[in-house]
């Protein structure tokens, strides 16, 4: 069920980003009475799930979801209609139509995956508003995993600064470290400052990392739930207690009893509680995974966030400035792809991964949130000046304005069948990255 519904948003996601993207192609079309033949969803090779004409233009649903197309008469594109362009032009195709016309058009998917990400930043911010963890709330410091022990980094740990930058938003401080090539982490150690050099060599396991989690909050071990079964529970164990300490070593917090109570698997534990003033010795029965069957409160309960609420006036310069910062980062995320030392090309992923990123369970917010941030992306991608891509027709065209010289058919030809070769190139690799850690 979990992979059906991320499945279904990933669908979902991309029929909405792709339908806004090519109609963003046809509406600069038809503005400059350009015939548009075809409008698809999906592509349809040999077949179509579903079509219908209206005037000059087919609609349709095609079986491959790999994206979707506008077919412009007389433009060299993914179709390779090449018999249409032997004819004499015609006032209504895109090659008859000026360049500053044919720019305009093919600028317009783009332009309109740029305007969904704001609309919908703006309504997300009007209707949910944001809040953030402020960095001087994480009061009890940080837990770091394995790697962020490697990075020189300790529980207990406050983080102060980022190359002596202060970093508000305490979950921006991962992607904050990756994105701005951070060298050093200004921390409070035992309440003595301790700078902390990254490790260069670490940086490339930072960005394959699979979840930003390798430093999180601290919290203390306060009783929410129980699981079923739990020997906590049948050993008298209640909710709200909190959890001090473990064979007369005191554990305050969350990850010091874990890191205790994992080292006694299968063994009887003597767990302190403090309930209300009172203390409880409670003797519990490990499992064989390390566990006592409890769940912890959610960190929110122990910190203030900071909320930010705006009516639809406001929402609107805000999802603006949320939608630029946005395709800042992602900006900043494909140049690490070009970094050797970091190796961010062995993190590329292609609708496996893309399809992991939504959440397991349905959540509008985090739904719309993501196609925001895909939209973007799409953008951003398009752009690149790549042959087959819309950013390499805008190649062409500025070119085309710049000399007044006109690429001719066969070299237009020539390209698209380069740059589809290069998609289809980086198509495999990506899915191949996903199918290989998929096995590891």
């Amino acid at each position: 069920m979990v992979i059906l519904i991320k499945v279904v948003q990933l669908l979902l996601s991309l029929s909405i980003l792709v339908i806004f993207h090519e109609f963003g192609h046809f509406l600069a079309a038809r503005i400059f009475k350009t015939r548009v033949e075809k409008f698809y969803l999906f592509f349809d090779p040999w077949f179509s799930l579903f079509k219908f004409k209206k005037g000059d233009t087919e609609y349709g649903i095609g079986w491959l979801p790999l994206g979707g197309y506008v077919k412009i008469s007389g433009m060299i594109d993914e179709s390779m209609d090449k018999e249409a362009m032997k004819l004499p032009p015609q006032p209504y195709e895109f090659r008859a139509k000026p360049s500053w016309q044919r720019l305009i058009i093919m600028l317009g998917g783009v332009t309109v995956n740029v305007i969904l990400a704001i609309g919908i930043y703006v309504v997300m911010l009007a209707w949910w508003g944001e809040q953030y963890l402020p960095n001087s709330q994480v009061k009890y410091g940080i837990t770091v995993d394995t790697l962020g022990q490697q990075l020189g980094l300790r529980n207990g740990d406050k983080i102060l600064t980022l190359d002596n930058k202060p970093v508000e938003d305490f979950f921006r401080i991962p992607a904050t470290i990756i994105l701005e090539n951070v060298h050093t982490i200004q921390v409070e150690r035992n309440n003595q400052p301790v700078d902390v050099v990254i490790p260069r060599e670490l940086i490339s396991q930072i960005v394959k990392h699979k979840s930003p989690e390798f430093i999180s909050v601290r919290i203390p071990f306060e009783v929410a739930d129980f699981a079923p079964g739990s020997p906590a529970k049948k050993a008298g164990m209640q909710v709200n207690d909190r959890i001090i300490g473990v064979n007369g070593q005191t554990t305050l917090y969350f990850d010091e009893f874990k890191a205790v109570v994992q080292k006694h698997e299968n063994e009887k534990v003597n767990v302190i509680v403090l309930r209300g003033t009172d203390t409880v010795s409670l003797a519990i029965m490990v499992s064989d995974r390390g566990l006592i069957g409890v769940a912890p409160k959610s960190p929110a309960g122990y910190f203030t966030f900071k909320e930010y609420h705006y009516n639809i006036l406001q929402a609107i310069p805000a999802g603006t400035v949320k939608a630029y910062e946005k395709t800042a980062d992602y900006l900043k995320s494909l140049k690490l792809l070009f970094n050797p030392e970091v190796k961010a090309y062995e993190s590329v992923g292609g609708f496996i991964t893309i399809g992991s990123i939504f959440p397991s369970a349905w959540d509008w917010e985090s739904f719309w949130s993501l196609t925001a941030f895909l939209s973007l992306m799409l953008a951003v991608l398009n752009i690149l000046p790549i042959p087959a891509l819309d950013g390499g027709h805008v190649m062409f065209l500025l070119y085309e304005i710049i000399t007044g010289r006109k690429p001719s058919d066969k070299f237009m030809e020539y390209a698209q069948i380069t740059g589809m070769v290069l998609l289809f190139a980086l198509l495999i690799f990506a899915n191949g990255n996903d199918i290989v850690k998929l096995f590891r």
